[in-house]
């Protein structure tokens, strides 16, 4: 159940588009923003969301969902605009990587040209991985980043580093009022049983009593940050006043080794997994931690939300369709 709407300011309340907002992260954001009074059109082409992401929402008369692909250009009167459309994990970008390519780039010079016509603030989800396997630790947003051009992860860091230069570009040259927010590695219900990343990898072996795969020593770190957490960054990103365009991280600099996380997950489920280990993957980032300074100075934000706790909600998420049989294949092929 949404909250009660609170009593806002004239012109306070804005229309606002979210691309990929039936997905994982965009299904968080609508909620979000239509429980502070907004007026929400979520666009997605389903690919990796999908409707039951949104289907609470549905029932609200200030909430829209629309089939579209931003690889195509969109006419909708809007006076915020989140760009969150694009495959996010390493399996689902690299399944069709020219496809991951078009998406992040012509969505972007899609929405900005939207942006432009209507006068409109855009905030782009850029990523983590725009600094590639980073040679500065932790990552601030100063550090231009370490990215094999050519790899297999390139479809999504580089098109992810030529969106971030469009968005630059429209603000220099056209005036754009733009937001680039860098997401570090997040986590929280409503991520696909399959959506191939790390948490929700182990919490379904786990949660199954499978071996739990580890790749490479288990070493490596990551980050992880709640999904409540993020989503709040990205509006206060977002409404920031005075703001700037960016770029920001936005993530927990909380760090952790990827075999020290499935132990507590294994812990939090009562598991019986054991750890079983495979071949690191190519270009495979060894650590990744933000430097999230520039965002409490810029918008007074940080994560709040314990790893435990977020773990334990994520859990209760991925149990709940476990028991109810509701684990549903992703769509293989995009919508046309």
């Amino acid at each position: 159940m949404l909250e009660e709407r609170p009593s806002r300011a004239p012109g306070d309340q804005h229309r606002i588009l979210v691309t990929g907002g039936a997905g994982f992260l965009g299904s968080h954001l609508c909620e979000q923003l239509l429980a502070l009074g907004h007026d929400v059109l979520c666009a997605d082409n389903f690919f990796t969301g999908t409707r039951r992401n949104v289907e609470h929402l549905l029932s609200d008369p200030h909430f829209e969902l629309i089939s579209h692909d931003v690889i195509q250009p969109l006419d909708v009167e809007v006076d915020r605009i989140y760009n969150l459309a694009c495959p996010a994990s390493p399996v689902h970008y690299q399944r069709d990587p020219v496809y991951t390519t078009k998406t992040i780039v012509l969505g972007a010079f899609n929405m900005l040209d939207l942006a432009k016509r209507q006068g409109a603030r855009i905030l782009q989800a850029s990523t983590s991985e725009v600094y590639g396997d980073p040679g500065v630790h932790p990552q601030p947003e100063s550090y231009w980043g370490n990215v094999n051009p050519v790899g297999v992860r390139s479809c999504y860091d580089e098109g992810k580093r030529c969106a971030e230069t469009l968005f630059f570009d429209y603000h220099r040259q056209h005036g754009v009022d733009i937001r680039v927010a860098r997401i570090f590695n997040t986590y929280g219900p409503r991520m696909h049983p399959e959506d191939g990343r790390v948490v929700p990898n182990f919490v379904v072996q786990a949660l199954r009593g499978n071996p739990i795969t580890i790749y490479g020593n288990g070493l490596q770190t990551r980050s992880f940050c709640f999904v409540d957490d993020l989503v709040e960054g990205l509006g206060r990103f977002m409404e920031a006043n005075p703001g700037g365009p960016g770029p920001v991280n936005i993530g927990n600099p909380a760090e952790v080794t990827v075999r020290d996380l499935a132990q507590l997950i294994i812990d939090l489920t009562g598991s019986s997994s054991k750890l079983v280990f495979a071949p690191l993957p190519p270009d495979d980032p060894t650590q990744r931690r933000p430097d999230v300074s520039a965002a409490a100075q810029m918008f007074g934000w940080q994560p709040g939300v314990q790893l435990r706790d977020g773990l334990r909600k994520t859990i209760a998420y991925f149990d709940g369709l476990l028991s109810a049989g509701e684990f549903l294949p992703l769509r293989r092929e995009r919508v046309r």
